[in-house]
């Protein structure tokens, strides 16, 4: 899922603990041409503050309207379904490109262990698959893997979640400040390690979070998995290095280190002679990001940003840097 939708699971929570009346809408089915996929969510209070969205906006308004003009009783069932889109008519007032249709979960929110339950364990960096029974609302949680998607028969939904995309930053340089400001603004949670302390003045807070220790020692300790990148920006083979022998033996879905093509091809044989498997170094990107003229240091963690999230979608690299390309 999304990571941004933990964050309607976390307004959900808070609400709920604040009693305040909450439904929550999921898209679980959708046709032709619709605005967010299955799984997107959307969080109504009893006052008609949203958090989320499951539309380009029409049908947030018309979720509001049901709320506010008696539509949704708090006495009606657990959960129901929700249709957007059946008709021509209906699709264009609703801003339904093409024709598009899309079906909601509309589900009361009662006690919301589960919530808590389920934050918790996507903080704990754990795969999730919550399952509504649509019958009586009941909530169950289990353990999933990366490779499971949301699923609806009509009377139960599962959905996937997950915990949020994090980002390592070897080296706190001027590149990484550009690379941190992108990556969070993306929601991924940015972690730096640096032991030069003469780089670290000027973060600040939500700029992310330094991890202590060497490079090597960070990409241990944060645990790393499917979820995470790791990129060496330090341009010092002592430490870029460092990190590189523990990452490409790691299970980070993206690895990379600065460097122009020279450079990184001496990379490449230094990592060699240290011992790494030809099919640890292949995992390698060096030179780093897409193919996009990039000059400047905001350029190159556009650049960098690009690749990282293509790669995390699954799309193919067509405009990588071609090999005489160079980064510095």
């Amino acid at each position: 899922m999304d990571s941004v939708d933990l964050n309607v699971l976390r307004s959900v929570l808070a609400w709920r603990r604040a009693g305040q009346r909450v439904v929550l809408y999921s898209v679980v089915q959708t046709w032709g041409s619709a605005p967010r996929p299955p799984g997107a969510m959307l969080a109504l209070r009893g006052d008609g503050v949203v958090i989320g969205s499951v539309s380009g906006g029409c049908i947030e308004d018309d979720l509001i309207a049901r709320l506010q003009d008696g539509r949704l009783p708090e006495d009606g069932p657990p959960v129901q379904l929700v249709t957007y889109g059946v008709t021509r008519d209906e699709a264009a007032r609703f801003g339904l490109p093409c024709g598009g249709t899309l079906r909601l979960t509309e589900e009361r929110v009662g006690d919301p262990a589960w919530v808590a339950e389920l934050l918790a364990r996507c903080e704990a960096h754990e795969i999730v698959a919550r399952e509504l029974d649509l019958t009586t609302g009941e909530v169950t949680l289990s353990g999933a893997s990366k490779t499971d998607t949301l699923t609806f028969d009509g009377e139960r939904l599962r959905a996937i979640y997950g915990p949020r995309w994090r980002l390592l930053l070897i080296g706190a340089g001027q590149l990484s400040r550009y690379v941190a400001e992108m990556a969070r603004l993306l929601d991924f949670e940015v972690l730096i390690c640096d032991p030069r302390k003469e780089f670290v003045y000027g973060w600040e807070e939500q700029h992310g979070r330094f991890v202590p220790g060497m490079p090597d020692e960070a990409v241990l300790n944060i645990q790393t998995d499917e979820r995470t990148a790791i990129v060496a920006l330090t341009h010092d083979p002592r430490l870029d290095d460092m990190a590189l022998l523990t990452a490409l033996n790691s299970r980070a879905f993206y690895i990379g280190a600065l460097g122009s093509r020279v450079n990184s091809q001496k990379r490449r044989e230094n990592l060699a002679t240290l011992g790494l498997a030809p099919q640890a170094i292949e995992r390698l990107h060096g030179p780093i990001g897409l193919h996009i003229g990039s000059h400047t240091p905001a350029e190159i963690a556009l650049s960098l940003m690009a690749e990282i999230v293509a790669i995390k979608n699954g799309v193919d690299l067509l405009q990588k840097k071609p090999l005489q390309a160079t980064v510095s």
